[in-house]
């Protein structure tokens, strides 16, 4: 017997051609979902993401953003329960991005993802200028055909669902006993999506960050890393490197007889910076750091991290 749409319900049958409209939201919907899934997976396994005394944690993201945004008391008062507010913004983004690829209760989805990205806009993207620079508010923005069309039934587990639960209760069943089996269904389905998502990437983390045993230091063994001949790095020039532990850096020669190098990572949010004149920019959110690592501008206030070398032989080393 053919499914009946209840008032409100739409769907789209299988056989509608591409050239229906609403496939023209399916792409906007998998990067959407796809990418906050991600977002949020990554911040649940990110052993900086709920650590209060690193600087790419999220307690100090809310406390630079806090002056700064133009909500600032509410950040404010966020940074004092970090661990909460990191772990509901984690859970929301991998509630959106599952419910979104899902299509489970679609819109409801689509309003989390605007609410989010705008709260990311108001406080770590708002000093970045020109605003069109931020990525925030060009995912609220996106969010918006999800929010006003929803899925209109296209590949919908939502949809499915209602119709599986019409079919296998009584004709009499209320409307509210299907929507209450819709929620227990549809929460079952996105805790199961929610613990395969992270168990993957959580394996592939480790297997590509972590391939080989980490093992003891010879004392006796000079771990020092030569990073270029002081000859090949001009006055107020820098150069780029990779630290014996593997991470990004640069060397800067700031004066004829002075070498610095620091971390190629933001201290706002850790994305990579690069040379900017005499200094170097983040082009994330802003931020800006003159030749001795302090920050200029942007939503960043703390220095770049310094890494120690030292010149030996003519040649500039790691310290």
């Amino acid at each position: 017997m053919p499914h009946t749409p209840s008032p409100g319900e739409t769907t789209l049958p299988a056989d509608a051609p591409l050239r229906t409209p609403i496939w023209a939201l399916l792409p906007l919907r998998v990067f959407l979902g796809g990418t906050f899934l991600y977002a949020g997976l990554s911040k649940i396994l990110d052993t900086h993401y709920l650590d209060h005394t690193s600087p790419l944690g999220v307690h100090a993201q809310m406390l630079h953003a806090a002056t700064t945004s133009p909500i600032g008391p509410v950040v404010s008062f966020a940074a004092e329960h970090p661990t909460v507010i990191g772990l509901v913004i984690a859970f929301g983004e991998v509630a959106v991005g599952l419910g979104t690829l899902l299509g489970l209760f679609t819109r409801i989805a689509a309003l989390g993802g605007f609410l989010l990205a705008l709260s990311f806009f108001l406080t770590v993207s708002w000093t970045t200028r020109p605003y069109y620079f931020g990525a925030d508010i060009v995912f609220a923005a996106a969010w918006t055909p999800l929010l006003v069309a929803g899925d209109a039934g296209l590949f919908s587990t939502t949809a499915r669902l209602r119709a599986a639960i019409r079919r296998r209760r009584r004709p009499n069943a209320t409307p509210d006993d299907v929507e209450r089996r819709i929620l227990i269904w549809g929460g079952l389905i996105t805790a199961t999506t929610a613990a395969v998502s992270g168990g993957v990437i959580a394996l592939t983390r480790r297997t590509t960050t972590d391939p080989e045993p980490s093992r003891p230091t010879d004392p006796g063994t000079n771990s020092q890393t030569v990073i270029a001949a002081v000859s090949a790095v001009a006055v107020g020039s820098s150069t780029s490197f990779t630290t014996p532990n593997g991470s990004a850096a640069y060397l800067v020669r700031p004066s004829t007889d002075t070498f610095m190098a620091f971390l190629a990572t933001c201290t706002h949010q850790g994305c990579p910076i690069t040379p900017a004149g005499s200094g170097f920019r983040c082009p994330c959110h802003g931020s800006t750091f003159d030749g001795n690592g302090q920050a200029t501008g942007g939503p960043a206030t703390k220095p770049l991290t310094n890494v120690p070398v030292r010149v030996v032989d003519g040649q500039v080393v790691t310290a």
